[in-house]
């Protein structure tokens, strides 16, 4: 069991962020599954609003200085990385002057959704295949969650299918309270194509790219589906139902043996 390994791409996690239902689960629930005795990595993005000094970040170099191209410019990836001493458990930070140095997650201070979101989940989910390939750390599951880890499991399963690290990698997401009225920027599918990913895949998945088709299409690409917490729309429940795919509820209670089932399922 110590072989297997647990890729967890988080939006949040506390005490890095302020404790919400998501930065809880996204700091519990990978050392829950450490201490089952498998192997974890931890990433979320570096957002200006995480005290650096407090939480002892340090730039990891070996895994920085590579760039990261979207729309035709270059973006320099900075790798972070941190650790909660009491549990052994470290954090990789993708970091960016350009997507992650504002004080704030989603939206500006008056709740106004970035424009620049879908650049921001590009370089973000770029960033974390690109660092885990760096590391030569093959994992067997990727456990995504909150909407800015949504392309993960489009990139795995497409430019990194081939890859040996990731080919047999099992997709985990896990959908939250979340939502967001505008669409993104309507360059996002030329951008998601410049990277790399098939124009079919493009037009069938991400057109109107709104929140709920941004969570349908990174359901789609994944090999199972969390209902994380109790105000999923009704939408997204019913998409998800409909998938087929292995799916159920967090509970807040002795989760950690239901997320092992489920990782054990996959890796059967």
């Amino acid at each position: 069991m110590s072989a297997e390994r647990i890729l967890y791409v988080n939006q949040e996690i506390t005490p890095y962020l302020e404790a919400s239902y998501m930065s809880i689960i996204g700091r519990y629930l990978p050392q829950s599954i450490q201490e089952k005795g498998l192997e974890i990595r931890t990433f979320m993005p570096r957002y200006g609003l995480i005290n650096e000094r407090r939480n002892q970040l340090h730039e990891v170099i070996r895994l920085s200085g590579q760039n990261i191209v979207i729309n035709d410019n270059d973006y320099p990836l900075v790798v972070k990385v941190a650790s909660i001493q009491s549990i052994r458990m470290q954090t990789y930070f993708i970091d960016s002057e350009d997507f992650f140095q504002r004080k704030f997650i989603l939206t500006d201070k008056n709740g106004k959704f970035f424009s620049d979101n879908d650049e921001r989940a590009i370089f973000y989910a770029r960033g974390v295949m690109e660092t885990v390939k760096n590391l030569g750390w093959g994992p067997n599951v990727i456990h995504c969650h909150g909407w800015i880890a949504c392309l993960v499991p489009l990139f795995a399963k497409t430019l990194y299918k081939d890859n040996p690290l990731f080919s047999n990698a099992k997709i985990v997401y896990s959908l939250y309270d979340e939502s967001f009225e505008k669409n993104l920027n309507r360059s996002f599918g030329t951008k998601l194509k410049a990277c790399g990913i098939p124009p079919k895949e493009v037009v069938n998945n991400y057109k109107s790219p709104g929140y709920n088709v941004t969570m349908k299409a990174a359901m789609q690409y994944s090999d199972a589906i969390v209902i994380s917490h109790p105000n999923v729309s009704q939408e997204l429940r019913d998409f998800a139902a409909a998938t087929g795919k292995p799916l159920f509820e967090h509970r807040e209670e002795q989760y950690a043996d239901d997320y092992l089932d489920l990782y054990n399922q996959l890796m059967q």
